[in-house]
């Protein structure tokens, strides 16, 4: 069970990565769990960082 959650929110991680890649806005987090809200705009976050960076 743990792994299943945890492949989850690496998941939500992933797609907010990849969401924040493509510029989209952090308002369009697909996920209403707490957990998969906050794994998925973390991701939106690091993204954005990346991009910053690499600009």
């Amino acid at each position: 069970m743990k792994r299943q959650k945890r492949d989850r929110l690496e998941r939500a991680q992933s797609r907010g990565y990849q969401a924040g890649l493509s510029g989209k806005s952090k308002e369009l987090c697909p996920y209403q769990s707490i957990n998969a809200r906050s794994e998925w705009l973390g991701g939106w976050r690091q993204a954005m960082e990346d991009r910053v960076v690499t600009a």
